[in-house]
C-alpha cells in the first residue's frame, strides 16, 4: 500500500492555492523577514504569530491555520501590508482563513465570533452600529457559546464605560436607521452570492 507525502504528514499543498485564491494575496512570496509579527498589535495573543501563520499556509497545513485562534485574533489594522516588503496584507487572508474555518468543521474563537456576529447584524438590520444593541447581542451569543460565566466578566467594565458614554451623549437609547437600507440590503445580498 502507498501512502502519499500528504496523508503522511498532514500537509495539504492545494490549501495554500486554495488560500491564495480566495484572499487575492500571494502569500507564496513571504520569505519569513517577520515584520509583519514585529508590528502586529495583536500577535501577543496569538497561537501561531503572522509570518509563522503565512509559513503553515505556505506548507500546507490546512488544520493547524483554520483550528488556530490567530485567524480570530487579527483586527484588520493593515499593519502587516504596510511593513511587508512584498506587500502580503494579512487582513484578506485572515478573512479568508476565518471563511474557510467556519465552511468546514472548525470552531471559531465563542467570544470573537460573537461580536462579529453582533455588529454584523447591527449593520444588516439599522446600516450603522447601535452600541446599546450590539452590546447586548454579544453579552447573549457569548452566553450561548461560553456558559453563564462569560456573562458576567466584563460586566461591570462594560457598564461603567457605557454610562459614561451615554453621559457624554456617545450613543442613545433609541437605534437610528440609515437612510440609504437598500444599498446595505444588496451589499449583503452580494455578499451571500460570493459566498455560494
Amino acid at each position: 500500500m502507498t501512502i502519499s507525502i500528504s496523508e503522511s504528514t498532514g500537509t495539504d499543498l492545494t490549501f495554500r492555492d486554495a488560500v491564495r485564491e480566495r484572499s487575492g494575496e500571494d502569500i507564496h512570496a513571504c520569505f519569513y523577514c517577520q515584520k509583519c509579527t514585529i508590528g502586529c498589535p495583536t500577535a501577543f495573543v496569538m497561537d501561531y504569530k503572522p509570518a509563522q501563520l503565512l509559513r503553515l499556509i505556505q506548507l500546507g497545513q490546512k488544520d493547524k491555520v483554520l483550528g488556530s485562534s490567530a485567524i480570530w485574533m487579527c483586527v484588520a489594522c493593515e499593519t502587516c501590508g504596510t511593513r511587508c516588503p512584498n506587500h502580503i496584507r494579512l487582513a484578506p487572508v485572515m478573512d479568508a482563513l476565518r471563511q474557510m474555518a467556519l465552511a468546514g468543521d472548525y470552531k471559531p474563537e465563542p467570544a470573537i465570533y460573537a461580536l462579529h456576529r453582533a455588529f454584523l447584524d447591527n449593520i444588516k438590520l439599522l446600516g450603522r452600529v447601535y452600541e446599546l444593541g450590539l452590546v447586548a447581542e454579544f453579552k447573549t451569543l457569548s452566553l450561548l457559546a461560553g456558559g453563564p460565566a462569560t456573562l458576567f466578566r466584563g460586566l461591570g467594565a462594560d457598564i461603567k464605560m457605557g454610562t459614561g458614554l451615554f453621559f457624554k451623549g456617545k450613543f442613545g437609547i433609541v437605534p437610528e436607521r440609515i437612510k440609504r437600507m437598500d444599498e446595505v440590503k444588496k451589499l449583503y445580498e452580494e455578499a451571500v452570492r460570493e459566498r455560494g
